[in-house]
């Protein structure tokens, strides 16, 4: 009886050992689930320098644009604007809000997280001025789920996707099959990007662009997010040409005796040897104007930058990290190259404190306003 009842007592003891070692739920392997994204396209005014402070050179953000026979006029930093933006419901009634860690994005959409193996639903809504659409890079679908008008032999619903009239909503549904997860040489996760491609110049120049991150099943969490990740960051360079966007008219100013249309170019473009209507920013930012509590990590974190450029003829860039080093592949680095609609993943654990700079190195970039600021506290 008493060798019955510590056998029992040994047991009991072993099985409590267990539940209290027992892995959490939160590290449990998600099931296949299909996740819904409300996202729509915005007419919105979006500030280039928010704030009015170049915060790489330190002073406030005073650049002037000259005009013959007439004084100096300061050169506006707020364009018009349609981007991408994510409610909570289908009434589109309630923007979502994006916590802080995402308030780096910019003018980016929302980073739509999905798992191998899930099936991602993005309703859309256009409530822009002209047909808009979403179109995703590297995730499996079906031609009603393309969001790209060519004569590709469809007809009737296979086209409706193409092309999303004002004040319409649609339904895409992308599957997210292995191959649009981590190959042989990535991490745990890799990066795709989505964008309106109607007509794909001037709807991006316009500010329809965002990122969808997809994590392998068995290093993500509930959230879709990879659980041996810390951190996330997206980084887009952009050289944005204003004057290719559908709202390039009501951006431009009029000539003040002529009354012509023209763009005015920022000053440090031109000094670049740039005098086109572009901005160098990144996530919609330029000359250190993104808020350095945006990217604010700690010394030891385990961070994921996703780092793309876009789709103008010379968005060939160079992202260069101050201060700490990155691999890729699994190659030690603190630059990387990106060519057009170029995609990479950098996994950094940053040892050194302090406020570094983290800019294109292509000059002219630079110096017209490619570059931010990151933090890394102790």
């Amino acid at each position: 009886m008493r060798q019955r009842s510590s056998i029992t007592v040994a047991v009991l003891t072993l099985l409590a050992a267990q539940s209290a070692f027992r892995i959490p739920a939160q590290n449990a392997i998600p099931r296949p689930r299909t996740r819904t994204y409300f996202v729509a396209a915005d007419p919105v005014t979006w500030d280039y320098v928010p704030g009015g402070r170049d915060e790489i050179a330190g002073k406030p953000y005073a650049d002037t644009a000259f005009f013959a026979g007439a004084s100096p006029r300061e050169v506006s930093t707020k364009y018009k604007k349609v981007l991408y933006r994510e409610y909570t419901d289908s009434s589109f009634q309630s923007l979502k809000t994006r916590p802080p860690e995402w308030e780096h994005l910019g003018f980016l959409g929302p980073v739509l997280h999905a798992v191998v193996g899930d099936t991602i639903r993005v309703v859309f809504r256009n409530n822009g001025h002209r047909p808009f659409s979403v179109h995703p890079h590297g995730v499996f679908y079906e031609k009603s789920s393309e969001g790209v008008p060519y004569n590709d032999g469809t007809s009737a619903r296979d086209k409706m996707d193409d092309s999303v009239p004002p004040g319409s909503t649609y339904v895409y549904v992308w599957a997210v099959p292995a191959r649009a997860g981590p190959g042989p040489m990535d991490g745990s996760s890799v990066m795709w990007m989505y964008h309106s491609h109607v007509n794909e110049v001037r709807d991006i120049d316009t500010g329809l662009m965002g990122v969808i991150i997809v994590t392998s099943r068995k290093m993500a969490r509930a959230d879709g997010t990879p659980k041996d990740v810390d951190r996330e960051i997206v980084a887009n360079f952009a050289q944005v040409e204003e004057n290719d966007s559908w709202l390039a008219r009501d951006n431009l100013p009029s000539r003040d005796s002529l009354r012509i249309l023209s763009p005015i170019p920022n000053p440090s473009e031109v000094q670049a040897i740039y005098p086109w209507f572009s901005k160098f920013s990144i996530n919609g930012f330029v000359h250190g104007a993104m808020p350095l509590s945006a990217l604010t990590m700690k010394r030891g974190e385990r961070v994921r930058w996703y780092v793309m450029s876009s789709t103008n003829d010379f968005d060939f860039h160079s992202p260069h990290w101050h201060g700490n080093t990155v691999t890729i592949a699994g190659m030690r680095t603190d630059v990387t190259f990106l060519g057009p609609m170029a995609m990479v993943v950098a996994d950094m654990i940053p040892d050194d404190v302090g406020t570094w700079l983290f800019h294109c190195h292509v000059s002219f970039h630079n110096e017209g306003g490619m570059a931010v600021r990151y933090r890394v506290i102790p």
